[in-house]
């Protein structure tokens, strides 16, 4: 599973970064949904937890210009994939992972996988190995930070979806999450991170990791008009983890209201 993650950009730097629009909005006064107590814009955070509002990479057409190329966009999802058909939102489980093996079987997943695929910004991932008992005899669990060795930045393969509050009558235009064309709220678009089996020394933290998408592989894995290739969904190459450090760093990790630069000191 991949459930924390750092960050240490904000969407402008990204966009510029990749060569994309930045479709994020300015910070808002009162920066908190109405959903949820996630704030709206995303940026630098050392402790991305499920339900916060986190940058994503798309490729979309133009609502205008449908025929037009289509583009890199950086967006602002909620970090847990409400599936179109949910009634509301925060009922039933948290969807911020997807096993990429089986995504296209799962009912919240399949129609995302088709033409709603994304990729996740991030520094590095946490994760948590089983350690030695405590003083009272009680399981521990020991925080691990996995980036990559050059500093660079990682990728991650997602999932993500567009929900309409029903409720009101909303309706939406084409794309669904370009536009709306109704007086309710806007869409909500929210994503999940797709996980693979961990591959090399990695799984001797985890069994799961989340699946990096190498930068070949982005025009066919964000292209909104063709399903992505089967093998794209495979674990990544043994030289892809080669080049990810893990370190051993220091349970403030473990709330998600310590959120700091010291959180990605090793131990």
């Amino acid at each position: 599973m991949c459930g924390r993650y750092a960050v240490t950009t904000d969407p402008a730097k990204l966009a510029a970064e990749i060569d994309a629009v930045n479709e994020v909005p300015e910070p808002a006064a009162d920066d908190a949904t109405d959903l949820d107590t996630a704030p709206r814009t995303p940026g630098v955070n050392y402790n991305v937890a499920p339900t916060t509002t986190v940058m994503t990479v798309v490729k979309r057409h133009a609502p205008d210009t449908p025929d037009d190329d289509a583009i890199l966009r950086v967006r602002a999802m909620r970090w847990g994939l409400v599936p179109p058909w949910a009634k509301e939102v925060g009922k039933g489980p948290l969807l911020f992972n997807a096993r990429a093996e089986s995504a296209a079987e799962k009912s919240s997943f399949r129609s995302s996988v088709k033409s709603r695929r994304c990729l996740v910004p991030m520094d590095g991932w946490y994760e948590w190995k089983k350690g030695p008992p405590d003083s009272k005899g009680k399981p521990t669990k020991i925080p691990f930070f996995m980036s990559p060795q050059d500093g660079t930045r990682l990728f991650m393969a997602g999932l993500w979806s567009v929900w309409h509050d029903r409720t009101g009558g909303a309706t939406s235009d084409g794309d669904g999450s370009d536009r709306d064309t109704s007086t309710q709220a806007p869409p909500l678009l929210s994503c999940s991170i797709l996980t693979t089996d961990a591959v090399g020394e990695l799984r001797d933290v985890h069994d799961r990791m989340p699946l990096i998408m190498p930068y070949d592989n982005w025009d066919a894995w964000l292209d909104p008009d063709h399903r992505a290739p089967d093998d794209l969904f495979a674990p990544p190459a043994p030289a892809i983890v080669d080049a990810i450090a893990i370190r051993e760093v220091a349970p403030l990790v473990n709330r998600v209201a310590n959120n700091g630069p010291e959180l990605l000191n090793p131990l």
